[in-house]
């Protein structure tokens, strides 16, 4: 019954450049004060010569000579004020004075940022270039097109465990619900033609497991787990995942299975970030690498109104924003023609609703609108596209910004805005799914990776796609070539080579992300194949303490493995102090070549004077020249993890229903209660437990228990300590039959 989703958001698209008119007539600038410091480069008449670049350079009131050329011109460079610069230019010895300019580059591709074009191009611990060759990278998904120019010479075989047959090719003939995302994903690990995936030599096996629309059975993904198994694959993608959040999920449990049996299991977190507790199975699966996902180099445009910074989240088909001084927004409702009579050469802001994106977009482009911003309308970003190309551009903005702008609006008769945009790299997608797991409370993700605007392979062509499902198979062809570099390395080394040489990222605040959001931090490939020390577990759990004792002691074990061909020397660094937490770290050692050694890592809490609920941190640990951090996290008491996960309600033929439900630590109390839709007035229980134990929980409600006929609001609950969590949905009974849709969230209420 449970349903598997890929992890894949919206479509975007490369787009031509679009600028806007100017609105109105500007004033000029200011002037530049002239004692203001810039660096330029002068171009000297004649040749090289120090003696006459320093008698121009005595002749400067503020002069401070930097670089003196000789090679590609004569000449040198100097930081002065504007009032020097300016006279330089009248020096009978002087050709040209130009102010240096910042160049940037256009674009960087995610095999750049991760480290795998270093080794592509030449590794120095290798005689030739890594690229994957001879390692088997399984991809679990809606198939492969196989005869795509790109993935021909990568593709080996495969299966279909949708239509149980060996042709694992992807929907087709379906419309709209054919599929694309598992040549996407190939594409990322193995494309071998005009795109260059990051193990391009990899040999591709593809399992078809999820059908039209992108959606398949525990029974499929379990039956595609089982084949690469028994096909030996060295890596395996699982670019999938469902909303539980739980480790005992059978998909989780068959992941750490296969690492057992030597293959290295990568799988997307999951795209219900940037709430904790989101991260969804298979995702949380103990010894898996659970994938988040991060921003490639991007251009980011943001709109700026009374100092106040919106992102802008540009939507596929529409064109490109580009900087503007001044553009008034008005109100456009909900896009209606009858909703834009105001709004020609003016940004118009629509709420979501009622009306498609490309719908609401052509109405303004129609009514003139200049650009379009499409409010959500609920928490988060919003991320979409459009049916069709529209001449402006569109954006999304979360509630809360279209809120804050429509307040604006009220208080003002008119709210201008500027565009404009920034580089930027490394950033924690908002999609991207947080842990930790619940009841086991390990870290996940355990690693991130870019996972937006990645262009990769798809039938017919190429094309930009976004989500977790992206960033786990840069993952997965990062293991390839871990594999081809040392072949001799176990899963857990794999695992620990890519967690121990991460790097911990910052979001825009400067402020380091926690550890169950970005896990070790974003890979890098090109230092993970040159360690020659690690450290296993790549992440530390304390388990979760209680305040039943007065002082607690959690002891957690890491191995410590020298790879490399001589003795390294290994310290531990003590963590920041904290009020309540002690450390006891191993003394310094020297580690043999060859020798592996487990050690401690004791905590102790003073519960009177530590009073977090979830701590996460790090501890470093210098092996040599190589610095690893290892994440930690432990648990005080119970937290505010959701308590129900996962609810849904189908007919059966009898007509009564079958229900499942994920109770991540238990509950003291589960029911399914009906109340009547117009007065919410308690009807009646569909059913009920107390005590009940972790884990999924199936029942069944015979059709004599269902209430007579009407439309019911549908409320499934469970509490546990103090905490209650509720999902709810409608029950439709008219005659014999009955229907029951999902609704909502009862915790997310408030925040919609």
């Amino acid at each position: 019954m449970k349903k598997i989703i890929l992890l894949l958001l919206a479509i975007i698209l490369p787009c031509d450049h679009y600028t806007f008119a100017a609105m109105h007539e500007l004033p000029e600038l200011p002037a530049e004060s002239k004692q203001e410091k810039r660096v330029a480069i002068v171009k000297l008449k004649g040749s090289c010569s120090d003696d006459k670049v320093n008698k121009i350079m005595a002749k400067l009131k503020s002069g401070q000579k930097r670089t003196v050329f000789c090679e590609i011109f004569s000449g040198f460079s100097v930081r002065a004020n504007l009032e020097d610069l300016d006279k330089l230019t009248s020096y009978q010895d002087v050709e040209l004075v130009s102010q240096v300019k910042t160049y940037t580059a256009e674009s960087e591709g995610p095999a750049k940022i991760i480290g795998a074009d270093w080794i592509q191009g030449a590794s120095k611990s290798q005689s030739s270039a890594l690229t994957g060759k001879g390692v088997k990278v399984g991809v679990i998904d809606t198939g492969i097109d196989y005869n795509h120019p790109d993935l021909r010479r990568s593709y080996k075989k495969g299966w279909d465990f949708v239509d149980r047959d060996k042709d694992p090719m992807e929907t087709v003939g379906h419309g709209l619900r054919d599929t694309l995302h598992g040549t996407h994903v190939a594409g990322i690990i193995a494309a071998k033609g005009k795109l260059k995936g990051i193990a391009p030599n990899a040999e591709v096996y593809a399992y078809r497991a999820l059908g039209p629309g992108g959606s398949g059975t525990t029974e499929q993904i379990l039956s595609a787990i089982e084949r690469a198994i028994k096909d030996k694959v060295d890596v395996l993608n699982l670019s999938l995942g469902s909303e539980v959040n739980g480790p005992d999920l059978p998909i989780s449990l068959a992941l750490n299975k296969a690492v057992d049996k030597g293959i290295v299991a990568v799988a997307a977190a999951g795209n219900a970030g940037p709430a904790d507790w989101t991260v969804g199975s298979p995702g949380t699966a103990a010894k898996a690498i659970s994938v988040g996902a991060t921003t490639p180099k991007l251009k980011v445009p943001f709109l700026e109104v009374d100092g106040e910074k919106i992102i802008l989240n540009k939507m596929d088909k529409s064109k490109q924003w580009s900087s503007e001084n001044a553009l008034e927004i008005v109100e456009g409702k909900l896009g209606y023609q009858k909703d834009l009579q105001n709004v020609k050469g003016k940004i118009v802001i629509i709420k979501r609703g009622e009306l498609t994106f490309g719908e609401k977009a052509e109405n303004a482009y129609k009514a003139g609108a200049k650009a379009v911003l499409i409010a959500n309308d609920m928490d988060g970003p919003l991320l979409g596209m459009l049916e069709r190309e529209i001449p402006i551009p569109v954006a999304g903005v979360s509630k809360k910004e279209g809120s804050q702008l429509q307040r604006k609006l009220g208080k003002k008769k008119t709210v201008y805005a500027k565009i404009n945009s920034y580089w930027e790299q490394d950033i924690l997608a908002d999609f991207s799914s947080r842990g930790p797991v619940t009841s086991t409370w390990d870290i996940k993700p355990d690693v991130v990776a870019p996972g937006v605007v990645i262009n990769s392979t798809v039938p017919g062509g190429y094309l930009a796609l976004q989500g977790t499902s992206m960033a786990a198979p840069h993952v997965a062809g990062a293991a390839a070539l871990l594999l081809e570099a040392h072949p001799d390395w176990s899963p857990e080394e794999v695992k620990a080579a890519l967690m121990n040489t991460a790097l911990p990222l910052n979001d825009r605040d400067g402020k380091q992300y926690k550890v169950y959001e970005q896990g070790a931090g974003r890979i890098q490939v090109d230092k993970a194949v040159k360690a020659s020390v690690l450290i296993m577990p790549g992440s530390m759990r304390f388990g979760k303490f209680k305040l039943a004792d007065h002082l607690h002691e959690h002891t957690a074990y890491i191995t410590i493995s020298n790879k490399g061909k001589s003795s390294e020397w290994i310290t531990f660094n003590q963590p920041s102090i904290q009020s309540g937490v002690t450390w006891q770290l191993p003394l310094s050692l020297t580690l043999a070549a060859g020798e592996t050694k487990k050690l401690p890592i004791k905590m102790m809490i003073d519960s009177e004077l530590f009073k977090n609920k979830l701590q996460n941190g790090a501890i470093v640990v210098n092996a040599g020249r190589q610095k690893v951090t290892v994440p930690y996290l432990y648990v005080l008491e119970e937290p505010e993890y959701p308590r129900l996960m996962g609810f849904n309600m189908v007919q059966e033929n009898n007509g009564g229903f079958s229900y499942e439900a994920y109770l991540p630590t238990g509950a003291e109390e589960f029911g399914i209660a009906v109340f009547d839709k117009e007065t919410l007035r308690f009807v009646k229980f569909l059913d009920w437990k107390k005590e009940v134990k972790r884990g999924q929980l199936k029942g069944n409600i015979k059709k004599e228990v269902l209430p007579q006929q009407g439309i019911y609001e549908i409320v499934a609950f469970a509490k546990k300590a103090g905490k209650e969590d509720a999902v709810s949905g409608q029950l439709s009974v008219i005659g014999s039959h009955a229907l029951y849709n999902s609704i909502e969230n009862e915790s997310d209420k408030e925040n919609l």
